[in-house]
């Protein structure tokens, strides 16, 4: 995979791509969002918990077909505050490669249970 970041726009401000080639013949790897909560159903009640599984449940889904952390090309995040972005993207950081994907980052007034404060969806190609 290739990044790319032209020169001729601002570089992105944290630690993501503006966009990533992906190779011809790659396969892709659509993941929905995944949400913090464990195999056991419990959720944490802090953002940093709640992205780690979100996180952990990725690798989970990547492995099953192949795949790692290094595969990802693209994150959607969402998160129900600014209080929850800094603590979203130490962990979001963690489990990314370098070069990092593209990403975005969204603040939704919810998810479906109100305890959810983040969830991250993502695309991978290999």
């Amino acid at each position: 995979m290739k990044p790319i970041t032209p020169s001729t726009i601002a570089r992105p401000f944290a630690r993501y791509s503006h966009a990533m080639e992906v190779p011809e013949g790659s396969r892709l790897v659509l993941c929905s969002g995944q949400l913090g909560m464990d195999a056991d159903k419990g959720i944490p009640t802090d953002v940093e918990g709640q992205a780690r599984l979100c996180f952990q449940n990725i690798g989970k889904i990547l492995a099953e077909a192949g795949m790692d952390f290094s595969n990802l090309v693209r994150i959607n995040a969402y998160v129900t505050g600014r209080e929850h972005m800094a603590g979203y993207m130490k962990v979001r950081d963690e489990f990314t490669q370098d070069p990092p994907p593209a990403s975005t980052l969204m603040i939704v007034s919810g998810f479906t249970r109100e305890e959810f404060v983040v969830e991250v969806e993502v695309i991978a190609a290999g």
